[in-house]
């Protein structure tokens, strides 16, 4: 697996696979070419379909164009093989010879692929084990946990790196909170994070407690969706989740921020499995790989805070993912708002159940994380491409605004 720094991406929203990536994608494309007199860039699939939404030509257009003029050509109904965000940049000298030309593919979370021999195009292995069994039978035998396993592998150079990280998630929580008005984009979506947290410091504790999360989780989604800077938890669509909960336990059990750090390297662990063996790709497989693997990571790094065992820390992972199976990606107008927004909320709240029901446990389960996630490839793979960010289907079909 690589190095947990390519699932933590810090950066601006409002998406990983469709902003991020493919502003990186022109970065690299225009060092290849420097001298071109002009670029041609061609979206396939989802890239295309939900492009205009998550600003994917204006991320292409802002790298490109103050070096040479650069024209996007849409192709939403032309899915390549490999994935469905794929895209082609061409260079043109002055007399529109082609230089050259490059298809790549964001295969989600910011990452970037060349297709099957080479499935990212960015730092080596990291990581010896490859799986949740494996690793989990490593803690036992080791008597260490999921965090030093990280620690391990990446070396004490992580801590700073995460602690960048956490300063990022906590900075992006602070905003969401002091800012109001209306997101960018046709559904003049109000933001809503200021208005639960004012509410939520009125109830009792138990209530307080659930309204606290939401607001978190709506602060970080909502700065997301304006374009504010964030990190990717394991994506921009899902990177409310994770810092909620850690935000919410530290500022309500006084967590010190060297344990957040290790909860969050456990998180990191838990999104990177995904990402090796199925995939965060709302494009590939559906929300379920993007909030439901944030759940997960969420749950993971909650149940260490609280001192689960490395079993009890499994187990919160598996029904963090379990539950949200199936979910489809359909976002309204191809923005990263409506259902999103409110899906990072309540994984937020999920995460926390997750748990709470592993704590009363030993661990012990009949289903693990590992075939939870197999399962949701295989269940992403067998949606119809309407519900993988396309917004041809679901929540996202005949919406009409109000």
């Amino acid at each position: 697996m690589k190095t947990i720094k390519e699932l933590y991406r810090i950066g601006t929203g409002p998406s990983s696979s469709h902003t991020m990536a493919p502003r990186k994608a022109a970065e690299m494309f225009l060092e290849r070419h420097p001298d071109a007199a002009s670029f041609k860039v061609t979206l396939y699939g989802s890239l295309a379909a939900t492009g205009v939404g998550h600003m994917t030509d204006v991320a292409i257009l802002d790298t490109l164009q103050p070096f040479a003029p650069a024209e996007i050509i849409w192709q939403p109904k032309v899915f390549l093989p490999f994935h469905p965000n794929g895209m082609t940049f061409a260079a043109y000298d002055s007399q529109q010879k082609l230089m050259g030309n490059w298809t790549v593919y964001s295969i989600g979370g910011g990452a970037l692929s060349e297709g099957e021999h080479s499935p990212t195009i960015e730092t080596p292995e990291v990581y010896t084990m490859g799986n949740m069994t494996e690793i989990l039978k490593w803690c036992e035998q080791t008597g260490k946990t999921y965090w030093e396993y990280v620690q391990d592998c990446e070396g004490p150079e992580i801590w700073s790196f995460l602690e960048e990280v956490w300063i990022t998630m906590k900075e992006a929580i602070h905003r969401g909170l002091e800012s109001e008005g209306v997101l960018p984009g046709p559904l003049n979506l109000r933001r809503k994070a200021s208005t639960y947290y004012i509410r939520a410091t009125g109830y009792k504790q138990s209530l307080r407690s659930r309204g606290l999360i939401f607001a978190y989780a709506l602060a970080v989604s909502e700065e997301n969706a304006s374009g504010g800077k964030i990190v990717t938890a394991p994506t921009c669509g899902s990177c409310g989740v994770v810092p909620a909960v850690l935000y919410h336990l530290q500022t309500s059990r006084d967590f010190s921020d060297m344990r957040i750090l290790r909860a969050l390297a456990t998180a990191g662990l838990i999104g990177n499995i995904v990402k090796q063996n199925a995939s965060i790709s709302g494009a590939e497989v559906g929300c379920q790989g993007e909030v439901g693997v944030a759940c997960a990571m969420a749950s993971a790094a909650a149940n260490q805070l609280f001192g689960g065992s490395p079993a009890q820390i499994e187990y919160a992972a598996e029904m963090g993912l379990e539950h949200h199976l199936g979910m489809t990606c359909d976002p309204v107008c191809g923005l990263v708002q409506i259902p999103c927004i409110e899906r990072n909320a309540m994984a937020a709240a999920r995460a926390l159940d997750a748990n709470i029901y592993s704590t009363f446990t030993d661990g012990t389960h009949r289903v693990s994380f590992d075939k939870v996630v197999e399962v949701m490839k295989q269940t992403g793979h067998d949606l119809p491409s309407l519900y993988k960010e396309t917004s041809e289907g679901g929540l996202a079909k005949d919406y009409k605004q109000m």
